[in-house]
């Protein structure tokens, strides 16, 4: 599904990734853990294609076998569109719009027809539980709910691969484990691979596998779960 190779990022004099190497399957659920400036995050960025390696380094990364560092920078952002979801620490709802407009706005940038655009994120936000919700703005929405329906949005267009940077760094203990539950059943029913930045360990160590990351490299991995082709 992902399998990235030699990423490297400097920032002017500064190496913040060192040439990581990275596997991932399709179906898994993958953390990435470390303290902070550790990396985490660039290389989340990175590999879900909202930033590049460094220029003149042989860097790698093919996504569901395309070489998307090979793309056109219109191409690169039709692939993220169609192919892959994000989750933010903090939801990134805009607060002019309701929760169905908000989880519709991707769909509607890939070309989609609207009628049925609608359908498909009012059947996101009942499978989410907050269909009661459709037509609320975001700051008349809790912050769990604020999160499910941008796990709604990220949904919308049936990407392959979910990349979520801090999910429930905002949210209560309670409603953080509501949301890690819901990463593993969205996986089991719905068969997307997810890629998680997190300072939650108990979330990290829910994942098929953890990687650590010290200083621009993953130091090491653990396997938490029995992996399956």
């Amino acid at each position: 599904m992902i399998r990235a190779t030699n990423i490297r990022k400097n920032y002017d004099h500064l190496e913040v990734l060192k040439g990581v190497d990275l596997h991932i399957k399709e179906g898994e659920i993958i953390s990435i853990v470390g303290a902070s400036g550790a990396g985490k995050t660039t290389l989340l960025q990175i590999l879900g294609t909202l930033d590049k390696p460094s220029e003149s380094t042989n860097s790698s990364l093919l996504i569901n076998n395309i070489d998307v560092l090979k793309l056109k920078d219109e191409e690169i952002s039709k692939f993220r569109n169609l192919n892959l979801g994000f989750i933010f620490q903090f939801h990134q709802l805009l607060p002019e719009f309701t929760a169905l407009e908000n989880v519709c706005i991707p769909a509607f940038i890939a070309g989609k027809e609207k009628t049925e655009t609608e359908k498909e994120a009012q059947r996101l936000l009942d499978y989410l539980d907050v269909a009661h919700r459709i037509n609320h703005y975001p700051s008349e929405l809790s912050g769990g709910e604020q999160q499910r329906v941008a796990v709604a949005r990220a949904l919308i267009n049936k990407p392959k691969v979910i990349f979520a940077d801090e999910p429930s760094g905002n949210l209560d203990t309670k409603t953080a484990e509501t949301l890690h539950n819901l990463f593993f059943k969205l996986r089991d029913e719905l068969g997307q691979t997810f890629v998680i930045v997190t300072h939650n360990e108990e979330l990290a160590d829910m994942a098929d596998r953890k990687l650590i990351m010290k200083d621009g490299l993953i130091t090491s991995i653990k396997e938490v779960k029995i992996e399956t082709e």
